[in-house]
């Protein structure tokens, strides 16, 4: 993947710097390309379940986010992006200190975008995929 031209990647950081939720999560966008974008968060105590992992509602958002904004790599300047649908297949527990999502387009289209993402756990040194995400974005 092709690193974005400065512009593009200030209008993707801007947008992702409004999503409250994100801030909520102590997120942040560590990688922007054409077609692929990574974001991660500390597991935060406010973020786990029952058992101490990582919710699976955090794994959700983040994938949902990453796959989002590598779609709105591919669109045009004047676009913002919408989910239309998203899957999700939770592989493992999300034991660890911080999520790695990564965002990729699958397939562009005139409209529709179908994307993927890869939510990793890190901790102790070693990085766990915990869960596949699979859906559709549509311009806004």
């Amino acid at each position: 993947m092709s690193e974005v031209a400065p512009a593009l990647e200030s209008k993707l950081r801007r947008s992702f710097e409004a999503q409250s939720l994100m801030a909520t999560f102590g997120a942040e966008m560590r990688r922007i390309a054409r077609g692929e974008v990574e974001i991660a968060a500390p597991i935060l105590a406010g973020a786990r379940q029952q058992h101490g992992f990582g919710h699976a509602g955090l794994t959700f958002a983040l994938g949902d986010t990453a796959a989002g904004y590598a779609a709105l790599s591919l669109m045009p300047d004047d676009a913002e992006v919408l989910t239309v649908e998203m899957k999700i297949n939770l592989l493992s527990p999300a034991k660890g200190e911080r999520l790695l999502a990564i965002g990729r387009v699958v397939k562009p289209g005139r409209r529709l975008h179908v994307v993927s993402a890869e939510v990793l756990v890190e901790g102790d040194g070693a990085r766990r995929p915990v869960a596949l995400l699979q859906g559709t974005m549509i311009p806004a």
